[in-house]
């Protein structure tokens, strides 16, 4: 199983990745610094959001994004669902909403 780094520092550093990039990208919600879950909400700005949930592969521990709103884009008021429905179950959830109507998320890991 890989260390994880704790949840503040990992969304640091991808706020910094895509600063790189000239991409906007904000912490719409902010979860527990040591041990909080991340989604990314990626926004096209028009044309459709979709929203990324980590996850842990279980085969060898390396981390993983699924698709929690489908392989679809879909409308922003229900990516915004999701991510509201996600919240109940997990308080400790944060949140990071990219803008960039090429949909990139950034994410180096695996997605599902």
């Amino acid at each position: 199983m890989e260390p994880r780094l704790k949840a503040e520092i990992w969304v640091k550093a991808h706020i910094r990745k895509c600063a790189n990039f000239n991409v906007p990208v904000m912490v719409t919600r902010r979860g527990d610094a040591t041990a909080g879950s991340v989604l990314i909400k990626v926004n096209r700005l028009g044309p459709g959001c979709m929203v990324f949930s980590a996850a842990t592969n279980f085969e060898d521990g390396s981390r993983l994004w699924l698709k929690g709103t489908g392989n679809d884009w879909v409308d922003e008021a229900l990516a915004d669902t999701y991510i509201e429905k996600q919240i109940k179950f997990d308080p400790d959830l944060w949140v990071l909403e990219i803008e960039d109507p090429e949909g990139r998320s950034f994410l180096d890991e695996k997605i599902q």
